[in-house]
């Protein structure tokens, strides 16, 4: 829907003109000399503009980013592109001006358009839309399926663009699509009906449709052509595509350099997602249709990010096994192309998590950007194999996304920078020199009035030997002479990290604003750390990353001694809900506990979260081949000691770790007269988005903090506001 203030959207901006447009003026932390600090809070947390990460052009001259203007009016809230000269030499400017988000931006090979995907007024689903920066105009709607469009890639000639979209089975067109949906529509009754696992992921019940690739051309009057859906593959029972992220399925569609074929991730293994790994592969795909996938990577396993070199002589892609093993580091690899034969690896003797790749233009180098401690630095290795070399290393924050000209005669590179005192802007980056230059200063005067200072690092060794990396952050005014009451922090996964970068859903310095010190760890079983460091959670799913955490307090209380450590709670989601929940049933040290979507029993987790098989390798088997774990790592197995205050949250439609697990523990806590309450979000999945139950989230729990650590009782005071 276009946004009612501009009753069109803005036209675009011819290259040659674009100078000519009026600048937003953005003012940076340097326009506010002496200004005064002041607090965070969820309103300037909240409504902070959100910089996506950049899409630069082939000829390295401009990027292409969104720009997100929050609101706690969620009608009211704008996503909208922006553009800036990759030479820094202008400013950033708007190039849409709608209320919808536009997705999946991808250049033109010459650099002169756009393609994107959106709802606009009209549409009943997202379409794929034509942006022509040279000549000017507006967005040309390029599709009107009414099963959407989605991820468009354009065809190394121009003159067509593939794009994904999901559909019904035997549906070979968009006639027998809106067929088949007004079939279901009409249907009496109203009913799921399922013959195979899985049934559900993170907030959706699967239905049959399933996702397909269409090739369109850019002539006026063109049709989408579905060249997937009418294959042998496609048609059988066990085809699908990959999770990406939070859409449950994704071919992941690219083009070969020739334009004459098609690259995709897909299984044909999907029903053995109740016992087993769903294995996936690589295929390859006649652009015209007319034939069977044929099979690119001969080795099963996860495969993301697939991408041709400029020289159209490589496919790289990232891989991880899949086996006994409950983790594997996702790994760089090369394959010869067109020929195709086993893969290379190009990262070696390198144990670290590579989260993003570019490669350069001669196709000679990639650089990587990795996760380490935190923080986010950038490394280079040749294409050819060798071991990365670190380029970048940041002493806060890091690089969150990396995008790299195509077509330049000298590396270009644009990504994003942020920490969590410093929201995500666009940078460029210089890889000799180590530096980066702001295109964007979009949030940096907003950040630079807030008084919030970055983590400081900590390290130590476990019990069993093991470094542990833990952050500690302080609250405003912070006076190292005074004593502050104590929040563990507890990241999700297990296979994640805590990150030195803003959050919205548990943000550091918003649950310490209040005057509360918080400390994250990293705990056996986080990633970006080592393969191995992440595996060892395997058969001690609880136990040791319980020791560790309590670990990580008392090595915090011993290095700082500005920490009351008779005023303490620990806080987390998801896994990290788990474990507070573990603490809950193994210590009394803390006053107070905060759980939000946590397990209370394994088995209970097995069997009702959207997949199980995972749960069994790192517990040794199905519950009822007798493995202790099942019940030795379980909370509620310690029912009989539980005593402290927990505070439980629970979305309604959280498929991930379903509200059983919560009533569960809720049904527990009460039989055994622990202080405890319990907040049901009825429209919040796996994380609380809505901006307003966002804010009164933020309000129980700095309420719950208050009445455990500083002796206020509900309604003594506003928390958060």
């Amino acid at each position: 829907m276009v946004d009612r203030r501009h009753p069109r959207a803005r036209r675009a901006f011819p290259a040659a003109l674009i100078a000519l447009y009026v600048a937003v003026p953005f003012a940076s932390a340097a326009d506010v000399p002496g200004a005064a600090r002041t607090p965070i809070t969820h309103e300037k947390l909240w409504m902070m503009k959100r910089v996506g990460a950049p899409v630069v052009s082939p000829d390295g001259k401009w990027a292409v980013f969104s720009v997100l203007e929050p609101n706690y009016d969620q009608e009211k809230e704008v996503s909208d592109l922006w553009v800036v000269a990759v030479d820094g030499r202008s400013p950033p400017r708007r190039l849409t001006h709608t209320r919808a988000p536009e997705k999946g931006v991808a250049w033109s090979p010459d650099s002169r358009a756009i393609a994107f995907s959106t709802k606009r007024e009209g549409d009943d689903a997202e379409q794929i839309y034509i942006l022509d920066l040279a000549a000017g105009g507006e967005a040309r709607r390029l599709t009107t399926l009414s099963t959407g469009a989605a991820s468009p890639q354009w065809r190394p000639d121009g003159k067509a663009i593939l794009f994904e979209s999901l559909v019904y089975p035997g549906a070979l067109d968009d006639e027998a699509n809106k067929k088949t949906a007004a079939e279901r529509k009409a249907r009496k009754y109203n009913v799921r009906v399922y013959e195979h696992f899985p049934v559900r992921y993170w907030n959706q019940w699967l239905d049959e449709r399933q996702p397909t690739i269409l090739v369109q051309s850019l002539e006026e009057g063109s049709s989408a052509k579905d060249i997937l859906s009418p294959t042998a593959f496609a048609r059988s029972s066990g085809f699908d595509g990959a999770a990406q992220g939070e859409s449950p399925v994704s071919l992941s569609p690219i083009w070969s350099p020739d334009g004459r074929e098609i690259v995709f991730a897909a299984t044909a293994e999907r029903w053995n997602a109740a016992f087993a790994y769903v294995g996936y592969h690589l295929y390859r795909l006649p652009a015209e249709g007319g034939a069977e996938p044929q099979v690119v990577s001969p080795a099963s396993g996860i495969y993301t990010e697939a991408v041709f070199a400029p020289d159209g002589r490589s496919l790289f892609f990232k891989y991880a096994p899949q086996d006994a093993e409950i983790y594997h580091t996702l790994r760089l690899m090369r394959l010869a192309w067109p020929a195709a034969d086993q893969p290379t690896l190009v990262t070696r003797d390198f144990d670290h998590e590579v989260t993003a790749f570019a490669l350069s233009a001669d196709a000679r180098s990639a650089y990587l950007l990795v996760p380490e401690s935190g923080r986010a630095n950038l490394y280079r290795v040749p294409t050819a194999g060798g071991v990365p070399v670190r380029l970048i290393a940041h002493e806060s924050g890091g690089i969150t996304a990396l995008a790299i000209a195509r077509k330049a005669a000298a590396p270009v590179l644009v990504g994003s920078f942020g920490s969590s005192v410093s929201p995500a802007e666009v940078v460029r980056i210089d890889p000799a020199s180590g530096r980066h230059t702001n295109l964007t200063q979009i949030d940096t005067a907003a950040a630079a009035a807030i008084d919030w200072q970055p983590p400081q690092h900590f390290y130590f060794t476990s019990a069993r030997g093991r470094s542990i990396h833990s952050m500690l952050i302080t609250p405003p005014a912070f006076d190292a002479a005074k004593k502050y009451p104590l929040l563990l922090l507890i990241h999700g996964g297990p296979a994640g990290y805590d990150s030195d970068q803003i959050g919205l859903r548990w943000n550091y310095h918003l649950l310490a604003a209040p005057g509360y010190v918080v400390v994250t760890v990293d705990y056996t079983g986080s990633t970006s750390f080592g393969e191995k460091f992440a595996q060892e959670i395997k058969l001690d799913p609880l136990k040791t990353p319980g020791e560790e955490v309590n670990q990580a307090v008392d090595e915090a209380l011993k290095r700082f001694a500005f920490i009351d450590g008779t005023r303490m709670c620990a806080a987390g989601a998801s896994y990290g809900g788990h474990m507070v929940n573990w603490l809950e049933a193994t210590t009394t040290r803390f006053r107070c506990i905060v759980s939000h979507a946590g397990e209370v029993d394994l088995t209970t987790q097995w069997g009702e979260s959207d997949f199980n098989y995972g749960r069994e390798l790192v517990n040794g088997g199905p519950p009822w081949e007798g493995n202790p774990i099942w019940r030795e790592q379980s909370a509620i197995s310690y029912a009989a000691n539980w005593k402290t205050p927990i505070l439980l949250s629970i979305g309604e439609r959280d498929y991930r770790v379903p509200i059983g697990n919560t009533l569960e523990n809720w049904s527990t806590l009460q039989r055994m007269h622990v202080p405890s309450k319990l907040l049901v979000w009825p429209d919040a999945w796996h994380w609380i988005l809505k901006p307003e139950d966002s804010r009164h989230f933020y309000e129980e729990v700095h309420a719950w903090l208050a009445k455990y650590l500083k002796g206020e009782e509900p309604g003594a005071r506003t928390a958060a506001r």
